[in-house]
This record gives structure tokens, C-alpha cells and sequence, in this order.
């Protein structure tokens, strides 16, 4: 088998250094008037998270930069990256990690814009219940490397919503956080929500909104959905400090994990993959609303033909 060959162009269309002060303006990028701006630029790490990003939004790659062994890997970015007019570049290791800002790049970094954290719409959010899908709310999970490794367990598991509070300490969707994910954030809508606790209350018509906590006296993850028809939006905290107590007071139920007591409590990356696990191998009880409908079963196009009776074998019959 020959050596693969680098993609076209690669080695003669070199990155050119970011000009923000020339960019055009983006309102996806500006200050939400309750919350810090955004980073102008994202540095995602690690083949599946670029891999994903390709595939979901290739769009938002800006630069695009990789070691000689990622070439096999990278033609079809490549191959973007040109047909629009942006610039990718192959580069050796030390220039790969001035680039990512860490040596765990997973040999390839692109350079892209952020994702919008807007408010979720209330209408989409009675859709989601409606299908049944449940919810997954982060209430100061600081650590981003936490919400990498729980939007990760989300998208294996099939979750589509993930949603976090604006909690002063609330860690948001930073480079740590894709590199952790491995490509699970691009497969689910992230949203943040301002003053949680009231929008928790707001949604109980459509959610049965269950928080997590160590204290005990809280439900098993057995009752977790129960027979209440409506989804579940799981609402999880810091593992120091837990939920905070508004946002406790506007939940319906608890969940507690219960251990064995040799230590205090799971990482909240782990608890939040058991829970997720725990509703999905759950039964699920009828949907409260309409489907949408690309999620419809369709029905067999009609032949035109009569249907044909069965026909009833005898011991006469010839085989």
C-alpha cells in the first residue's frame, strides 16, 4: 500500500493569524446583556470533537491546523476548507500545542466560532415534552471538564437537551469542555437559562422537574420516572455544594444514588450517566402531546392492488 498523500494544497496554503480587529461583525458573538461576552474564537482539540463539528456545522470551522498523521483523516475537511476559502496547515507537534494551548490536541485542532447560548424558547420547550424528551440541567457544575464528560454521555445515550443556569460558578461550553466531550456537544441543543428556579416552575406543566442531592430521604433512582406521563428534567449541582436552595425548593422530587458509604458521593459526571441510563432503560409512558413530525411513522404507500385472503394449507395442499 503506498503512503497516503497529503490533501491538496495542504502544505502550501498556510494559516493566516486571526485579524479581530478586521473581522466582520457577528451578532452571534456579542455580550448577551446579562452575561459575559463570548470568545471570538474556539480552539476545538481531538479528531471526534473535530470530526463532529465537521459533520454537524462545518460552517463555524475558521482555521483548521494538523499533524502529518492525521492526513489520511483530513482530505474531506480539507476539501471544505477550500471550496470555501479558508485557510488549513499542516504543522509538527510544538506548533500544534502553541496552537491548541495544550498538549492534548489528539493531533489536529480547528479554530472555530462559538456556539450561541441563547434562552430556550418556551414554545420548543413544550415540543421537546411533548415527544417525551427529557431535560438535563446543570446548576453550577463549575468544571468544565464535568459538562465535556456529561454532554459525552448524553449524545451516547441518545439525549438531545442539555441545558445550564446562569449560576455565577456555572461552567460553559469552553475548549476544555469539547475536548472532554469527544464530539457529544455538537449532537446536542445547549441553551442557557436565566433565573432557573422560576423557569423550573414555569415548566411544571409540562416537566416533572426532579433535582439530585445527597441527602437522604430523597427517591431511588428506581422511581426516577414513576407514573407520572410527563418527561423528566433532571436538574444537577456541584458535588460540594449540591443544588442551591431555590432551585431545590422548585423541584417536584429528589433522587438520591445511595452507596455503599465508604465515600461521600460520585463525581456528578458519573451520577448524571447513571440517571441518564436509568431514564432511558426506563418504560416510558405515553407522550403528553403531539409528535412532531419527522418523528411520525409513516404508513405504507398504497399499491392499488386488493388485498389477497390467506391462504389455508391443507395436508392435500402440494408443498
Amino acid at each position: 500500500m503506498s503512503k497516503p498523500t497529503h490533501p491538496p494544497h495542504a502544505r502550501h496554503k498556510p494559516a493566516s493569524r486571526p485579524n479581530r480587529s478586521s473581522s466582520p461583525a457577528n451578532p452571534r458573538l456579542e455580550a448577551p446583556p446579562d452575561g459575559p461576552a463570548q470568545e471570538r474564537t474556539l480552539k476545538i482539540a481531538g479528531f471526534p470533537a473535530v470530526a463532529a463539528l465537521f459533520k454537524r456545522e462545518p460552517e463555524r470551522v475558521l482555521r483548521l491546523f494538523y499533524e502529518d498523521r492525521m492526513v489520511p483523516k483530513v482530505g474531506d475537511f480539507c476539501a471544505y476548507l477550500a471550496r470555501s476559502h479558508r485557510p488549513y496547515r499542516l504543522v509538527d507537534g510544538e506548533e500544534l500545542a502553541r496552537v491548541a494551548g495544550t498538549v492534548l490536541h489528539g493531533g489536529i485542532v480547528a479554530v472555530a466560532e462559538p456556539r450561541p447560548l441563547a434562552e430556550p424558547d418556551p414554545e420548543a420547550v413544550r415540543t421537546w415534552a411533548g415527544a417525551g424528551e427529557s431535560l438535563f440541567i446543570l446548576d453550577g457544575v463549575g468544571n468544565p471538564h464535568n459538562l465535556g464528560a456529561i454532554a459525552r454521555s448524553l449524545a451516547f445515550l441518545g439525549f438531545r437537551h442539555l441545558l445550564i443556569s446562569d449560576h455565577p460558578a456555572q461552567a460553559g461550553l469552553s475548549e476544555a469542555a469539547y475536548r472532554v466531550a469527544e464530539g457529544g456537544l455538537e449532537y446536542l441543543s445547549v441553551h442557557r437559562v436565566p433565573r432557573l428556579p422560576l423557569w423550573l416552575k414555569r415548566i411544571g406543566r409540562d416537566y416533572r422537574v426532579v433535582g439530585t442531592a445527597l441527602a437522604r430521604g430523597g427517591v431511588p433512582v428506581e422511581a426516577l420516572r414513576g407514573n407520572d406521563p410527563r418527561p423528566v428534567a433532571l436538574v444537577l449541582g456541584n458535588e460540594e455544594d449540591g443544588l442551591p436552595p431555590a432551585t431545590l425548593e422548585a423541584c417536584e422530587a429528589i433522587v438520591t444514588l445511595r452507596g455503599s458509604g465508604a465515600v461521600q458521593s460520585l463525581n456528578v459526571a458519573a451520577t448524571a450517566a447513571i440517571l441518564a441510563y436509568a431514564l432511558r432503560a426506563a418504560p416510558k409512558p405515553p407522550a403528553t402531546g403531539p409528535v412532531p413530525a419527522d418523528r411520525a411513522p409513516r404508513k405504507a404507500p398504497p399499491t392499488g392492488r386488493p388485498s389477497r385472503p390467506a391462504i389455508r394449507r391443507t395436508k392435500k395442499d402440494p408443498l
